[in-house]
């Protein structure tokens, strides 16, 4: 199933081993057509950046 978002939606991306962390962040702006990937996202740790999400990634709408 193909990712959708919106401003404002939250991104979420999980840790894939016991070292990774799990990370969120605000989707400040979406590049993809109808809400596709990449995203500007800014994490919560305050670093902003261009992500393409992958498989351990999902959206939870604001």
């Amino acid at each position: 199933m193909a990712m959708h978002a919106k401003a404002g939606d939250r991104l979420i991306v999980e840790g894939r081993t016991d070292t990774a962390h799990r990370r969120e962040g605000e989707i400040l702006e979406v590049h993809g057509d109808d809400g596709s990937p990449p995203y500007m996202v800014r994490w919560d740790d305050g670093h902003q950046g261009t992500v393409y999400p992958g498989p351990d990634a999902h959206v939870v709408e604001s």
